[in-house]
């Protein structure tokens, strides 16, 4: 586990940015994979308790999106299913199903970076949180979108 010392008075957007670049850590390491460059980080009380990157096609999942990779080690780690008193940091807004897997397992908070325009869960139904989720887009997202661009873009030069 990784412990970030936030203090009580300290300004949450310091530790919004700090998490939200261990998370572009996480997407740089799909990027190295060739995968979608995605990274989420799961902190509870200013410790990561669960990491992961996109691995779907290193294990041939769809299902195997950074989010629910993160959820799986964090419920690992505490022990349980439920992250009420969690924060969900994710390079790129959640899709649809990720944004499902938010809402059982009760998370407290979803900070984003990049707004996803075609399959983020916002375009296509903002009511599928859990209705305690408090949820913050816009963090480094100008980095955590020009990583998904270089991905794409160097997929694109391949075909």
């Amino acid at each position: 586990m990784t412990f970030y010392n936030f203090e009580e008075n300290e300004n949450p957007a310091v530790a919004d940015e700090h998490f939200m670049r261990l998370a572009l850590n996480e997407a740089k390491k799909a990027f190295d994979k060739d995968e979608i460059p995605i990274g989420a980080l799961v902190v509870c009380q200013g410790k990561i308790i669960g990491r992961g990157h996109n691995l779907t096609e290193q294990l041939n999942d769809v299902t195997a999106h950074a989010e629910m990779q993160a959820f799986t080690a964090a419920a690992q780690t505490l022990g349980g299913k439920y992250l009420k008193d969690c924060t969900l940091y994710v390079t790129v807004e959640p899709c649809v199903m990720c944004a499902g897997a938010s809402y059982w397992t009760q998370i407290s908070r979803i900070v984003f970076g990049a707004h996803e325009d075609k399959r983020g869960f916002t375009k296509i139904n903002q009511n599928l949180l859990h209705p305690k989720t408090v949820l913050k887009g816009g963090v480094l997202a100008q980095e955590c979108g020009a990583l998904m661009s270089t991905f794409f873009q160097q997929k694109r030069k391949e075909s």
